[in-house]
């Protein structure tokens, strides 16, 4: 990691903590300093709140722009989204107990990857799987870090070389992944082109991708904001809450309330 690199922003309705831990994202680790390490798109960072900064050592505004403004969905107005949840008694309440979350835009290979991971998985787990993933087939970086490796590197590695992961059942799903990516079966900036039903349907060509997987594909991987990850925290949620369907308020922006909902129901 480059510590010579430094960028301070003003933040706007961020809690970085619970943004890169709340679910979403499975390479992100809290220092004893606070701050959260982790890689994504190349770049290894720390990255922390300071009053109303948010800092990131290891980029500096080149990288701020190219990179993370994106990554933290920064030029969507959360708070205004936050303020429409108001008047639904439980997304109110989710919203306080965990105000400042956002949406990651990680990149697409990597969001397909990490979520035909999660499957029947607990997030400890699902971590240590993609570490070992990283450590074996990833770009070395230094200092402990690794890029996340390519379809290609995956492909080459084959059954074999995925063995060290200990991914079970999930090995031939990301093989499939990785052949069907490499190949461009399904090419993901074709899949951009598409509406979000469409989109689903074209990543469920993989094995082992169903309509969880690909939704949080979509929300985490291509910023689809009303893609709605069904897993079973949110079955539940809608079972107790929501029977009918989440509330009009979540209309356009359904991902980012079941985000909400998710990490407080899992937590509270």
């Amino acid at each position: 990691m480059n510590r010579s690199k430094k960028y301070e922003y003003k933040k706007i309705w961020l809690n970085v903590p619970l943004s890169l831990d709340c679910g979403q994202a499975f390479r992100w680790e809290k220092k004893p300093d606070g701050s959260m390490h982790g890689v994504a798109y190349g770049q290894a960072v720390d990255i922390f709140d300071e009053g109303e900064k948010l800092v990131i050592i290891g980029a500096d505004k080149s990288d701020f722009e190219k990179i993370w403004k994106g990554y933290f969905d920064l030029d969507r107005d959360y708070e205004k989204i936050c303020r429409g949840f108001e008047n639904d008694e439980a997304l109110a309440e989710a919203v306080s107990f965990c105000p400042g979350i956002r949406i990651l835009k990680q990149e697409p290979w990597e969001a397909l990857c990490s979520f035909i991971i999660s499957q029947n998985n607990n997030i400890p787990r699902i971590k240590g799987i993609i570490s070992r993933l990283c450590e074996n087939l990833g770009e070395n970086l230094g200092e402990g870090d690794f890029t996340f490796p390519s379809p290609e590197k995956i492909l080459e590695a084959g059954e074999a070389g995925l063995a060290p992961l200990r991914a079970g059942f999930r090995t031939k799903y990301i093989l499939d992944a990785a052949e069907k990516v490499a190949d461009g079966t399904v090419d993901f900036a074709e899949t951009d082109k598409m509406n979000d039903g469409e989109a689903s349907l074209e990543l469920q060509k993989i094995k082992g991708v169903g309509a969880k997987v690909a939704a949080c594909t979509l929300l985490y991987g291509f910023g689809r904001v009303d893609c709605l990850p069904v897993d079973v925290w949110v079955k539940r949620i809608l079972a107790e809450t929501y029977p009918d369907g989440l509330p009009e308020c979540t209309e356009g922006v359904r991902g980012i309330a079941q985000q909400y909902l998710f990490h407080w129901r899992r937590n509270k």
